[in-house]
């Protein structure tokens, strides 16, 4: 009977997504179903329902509307544009230099707008007919998107990590922030490293080399987009805004610059408007029924009893750290990054908290991880999105894809193993 609360949530939760029920009902019956097991079904479902309804009710979690509104006014605003420009005089001229613009454009517009699928469908269409006019297979403009965009959920700001800091109990916002910004970079280098070395292996077309004059000019076109990062994540660590009050000011500003480029016209508002409202009822959705299942797993000991069966695996950190790094990759798989950062961070944290791991790490490792999910089908929306915009099959792409994707891997356990990677930058700023 032990484990009976653990049988009963993994298979109504596997059985419901297998008939085609969406993830947040699944969670939320499943969530349900698991509390049936203790208690008579109408107390049971008021628990779980106003679990639901206390999930959301945090401050911190404003950040999220406003940051996906701030991310759809920059990919409307003209931004990717002058980002494009400014990396292509950067790397233009080196192997493979329209995937490496591809990478950097995806990291700095992912920093700025805070979304995977914002940057995929940005790059995708600007570059990718581009990139295939160079000569390049439009499979491997694809992948390289596909990968790069995640690059921009570890770089902040970063909702997912905001959601990461609510699931852990309060972890900082700031030095989640800041942690994240030598793992995204590092992530970001390992691609550029694996897609110059494909480049240059098929003979892909070379770029012409720019002049100072030439990164001039489209720095100080990009200058006014790059600020923002200076002026949402300057404010938070310098202590003059919380991460709730900094992605309201992301909002004024992006809306300022959208009308200053004069790429966003006022009839445009109303349709940014619907689809920000459209993509936060789904995130907040996705959070209110994570939430009651993470109440429900603590109320059911389901994380005392995980941690218990992983530690007789083995008492050696490394291998801990493997066994819950390959779970979570095989999470990626399946589950959202949202719900699966509310689902296993109370069961993983208290094991790597008594491993002397500091919990920042491991938000930056779980995001990292789950990032890599958003690349594999059958879940992968980053995937989807990316191929879709390139116009290609999912077949196609998995070969240029592999070796991008173990370049993520490679940095995934480089940031588990290498703790400085992720804490530097927090103990710099004082923040730990």
């Amino acid at each position: 009977m032990e484990y009976l609360p653990i049988f009963v949530l993994v298979f109504s939760f596997i059985g419901l997504l297998l008939i085609g029920v969406p993830v947040a009902w699944s969670i939320a019956m499943s969530s349900l179903l698991t509390m049936m097991v203790s208690i008579p079904m109408l107390p049971a479902l008021t628990t779980v329902s106003q679990r639901m309804a206390t999930g959301l009710d945090s401050f911190a979690l404003l950040a999220i509307p406003f940051f996906v509104l701030s991310g759809q006014l920059m990919n409307k605003g003209g931004i990717a544009y002058r980002l494009i420009d400014f990396a292509k005089t950067l790397v233009g001229a080196l192997p493979g230099g329209l995937a490496l613009i591809n990478v950097i454009a995806a990291m700095l517009m992912g920093a700025i707008a805070g979304s995977a699928m914002a940057s995929a469908s940005a790059m995708g269409s600007i570059l990718g007919p581009e990139m295939e006019k160079e000569g390049y297979s439009k499979e491997f403009g694809a992948a390289v998107n596909i990968t790069s965009s995640t690059t921009g959920l570890i770089i902040p700001p970063s909702n997912v990590l905001i959601v990461y800091s609510l699931a852990s109990g309060g972890v900082s916002i700031a030095a989640l922030f800041i942690a994240g910004y030598i793992p995204g970079i590092l992530t970001g280098l390992l691609l550029m490293l694996v897609a110059s070395l494909w480049a240059k292996k098929k003979g892909y077309n070379v770029g012409k080399r720019s002049t100072v004059l030439d990164v001039g000019k489209t720095f100080v076109r990009a200058f006014p987009s790059l600020m923002l990062l200076v002026v949402v994540i300057g404010g938070i660590v310098a202590g003059i805004f919380t991460a709730t009050e900094a992605s309201a000011i992301a909002v004024l500003y992006t809306l300022i610059l959208g009308f200053a480029y004069k790429e966003i016209k006022t009839k445009d508002l109303p349709q940014i408007l619907l689809d920000s409202c459209g993509t936060t009822a789904i995130v907040m959705l996705l959070i209110g029924a994570s939430m009651s299942m993470s109440w429900v797993m603590s109320y059911e000991n389901i994380p005392q009893s995980i941690s218990s069966v992983l530690l007789t695996i083995s008492d050696n950190p490394i291998i801990i750290l493997l066994v819950i790094n390959l779970i979570l990759l095989l999470v990626g798989v399946f589950m959202d990054m949202t719900p699966a950062v509310l689902i296993f961070t109370p069961i993983f944290l208290p094991i790597i908290t008594d491993l002397g791991m500091d919990p920042i790490q491991f938000g930056i490792i779980m995001v990292l991880n789950l990032s890599i999910g958003l690349c594999t089908p059958p879940v992968g929306s980053v995937l989807f999105v990316g191929v879709g915009v390139a116009n290609t099959t999912i077949e196609k792409v998995v070969k240029p894809l592999l070796p991008l994707f173990l370049a993520m891997v490679v940095s995934l356990f480089l940031v588990t193993y290498f703790s400085e990677l992720s804490l530097w930058l927090p103990r710099l700023f004082g923040l730990i």
